[in-house]
């Protein structure tokens, strides 16, 4: 929760890309609605191949990802905080020390990490690629094979219509089915079988929905069409099925994975590239393709469009927030009074609680979902609430922004939740302490549920202390029994909340 430049300032922005086969730094200025790269750089870390069998990260793993993100580090420099996104992907996501790793880098970049779910990993790349390549017209199917996850999209302009994230990845499958270094046909069909029942899942349904473009983007789909266009089996852009069996049958040839060697293909990707193959094999065959092509634009360039968009109408999260409130059928009327009276009492206590834009944003969303768990049950609906925003897949949130909005939704009524405030990161936990009050005090004060908001009152603070000063004709008995039960509920977490009448 930070604030935000404002006007057609030049804007530097940077991303960090943590992903299972390689890092990525992407740096770019944005300056009237363009984007201009100033800084690329992309190490081999093999995260996912630093896991042991417990499925933890081992020492020497880390300290290979450390010193590639102290090189990074560097460059971050002077740059804002809130112009900065670091995502984690699904080595991350599975490591089970995964927290040691992340207050690790964290101590070295000086920024905060998120270890995002695999569907926002697959909508950033999706906007990625979708910013990368021509506006065709019809749908686009994208697929990104990583080193510990594989993503699938269908979208349209920069819209997705489905996002899968699969368990499939170079670096994972690499160690799965290639453990011995050998490269024989069993091997390669063992990992495309496994590859085809993951993909079983999604299948009928994507290819039901359909596309017009197929288009791959990342390291295993990007050295592919390179090896082909090298073997002159392509044009460097394109891989078509033929070309894929003929470059399948190659890498049989090599017998071992270190022998493979081939024009067009790097070094440090040679180990991986067989797994890879086996993957995009098998896409090929549950997707019915016949050809692929490859388009720069991943993660990466995602992260930063996504950054450009925050706190402006393309807001993914604002969005996603619209989206969930008309699945559960909330009472749209009822919420909108809840918070624009949150809004006002925000706005009277903002300079001296020192609140920030971003807060007041969280706080307006969660007054619009704050009734979100009546959709299961009205007795303890609030809990049901934060459960579904915690365990929603909810676009555009990073895991401790989710975490946020499902705190406040989860503090708006009764006892105040102060065990769970306290598994908040640091740099949420005060924030969302102090805009929950807030939100209590909206709802209680539109208890009566009438057609307008409440008006007319004013709400000071001396340090953590509130003070609730109520116009006259809003006072009414069952007002003040709400207002007297709320301050015992207040004063019981330890905070001071006074009502003048």
């Amino acid at each position: 929760m930070h604030d935000h430049q404002t006007g057609d300032a030049l804007r530097r922005l940077a991303a960090i890309d943590l992903g299972s086969n390689s890092f990525h730094l992407l740096i770019a200025h944005h300056v009237d609605g363009q984007f201009h790269v100033i800084e690329k750089r992309s190490e081999k870390v093999q995260l996912a191949a630093g896991l042991d069998d417990n499925n933890c990260l081992t020492d020497t793993s880390m300290e290979r990802a450390l010193a590639c993100l102290s090189q990074f580090a560097v460059f971050l420099k002077g740059i804002d905080s809130c112009n900065i996104r670091i995502v984690g992907t699904n080595a991350l996501r599975n490591a089970a020390n995964s927290e040691t790793f992340v207050a690790r880098s964290e101590a070295v970049l000086g920024q905060p990490i998120e270890i995002i779910a695999g569907r926002e990993e697959a909508r950033l790349i999706y906007l990625g690629a979708a910013h990368a390549l021509a506006d065709v017209h019809g749908k686009r199917l994208i697929v990104d094979i990583g080193g510990g996850s594989t993503e699938l999209i269908i979208g349209e302009h920069f819209d997705p219509l489905a996002l899968e994230s699969l368990e499939m990845g170079c670096v994972t499958y690499t160690k799965r089915f290639f453990k011995d270094d050998l490269i024989t046909e069993q091997h390669m069909r063992a990992a495309e079988r496994e590859a085809l029942s993951e993909l079983a899942n999604i299948r009928k349904n994507y290819l039901a929905l359909g596309w017009d473009d197929p288009v791959g983007t990342s390291g295993t789909i990007k050295a592919a069409a390179l090896v082909l266009g090298a073997l002159q089996l392509g044009d460097g852009t394109g891989i078509t099925r033929k070309g894929l069996m003929a470059l399948r049958a190659r890498l049989i040839e090599c017998g071992r994975l270190d022998k493979v060697a081939m024009d067009g293909l790097k070094e440090d990707r040679a180990r991986v590239f067989p797994a890879g193959i086996a993957i995009l094999s098998a896409v090929f065959e549950a997707l019915e393709l016949d050809v692929i092509r490859y388009a720069n634009g991943a993660l990466r360039d995602g992260v930063l469009y996504d950054l450009i968009g925050r706190n402006t109408p393309q807001d993914s999260r604002q969005h996603s927030v619209e989206t969930l409130a008309k699945r559960f059928d909330i009472d749209t009327h009822h919420a909108h009074n809840v918070a624009t009276c949150a809004l006002e009492l925000f706005d009277q206590v903002r300079d001296k609680w020192q609140l920030d834009d971003e807060s007041r944003l969280f706080l307006n969303w969660a007054a619009r979902l704050h009734e979100v768990g009546l959709a299961i049950s009205h007795s303890r609906f609030h809990k049901h609430g934060g459960y579904l925003i915690e365990n929603t897949d909810l676009a555009g949130f990073s895991r401790p922004e989710q975490s946020a909005l499902a705190f406040l939704v989860r503090a708006h009524r009764r006892k105040f939740p102060l065990k769970e405030a306290g598994v908040l990161t640091q740099n949420y936990r005060q924030r969302c302490i102090k805009i929950a009050r807030l939100l209590r005090l909206a709802v209680v004060l539109n208890h009566a549920r009438h057609d307008q908001p409440v008006e007319g009152f004013t709400l000071d603070s001396k340090g953590e202390e509130l003070t609730l000063k109520l116009p006259e004709q809003a006072t009414t008995p069952l007002l003040i029994d709400d207002l007297t039960r709320e301050c015992v509920y207040q004063q019981e977490a330890g905070f001071t909340l006074k009502i003048v009448t």
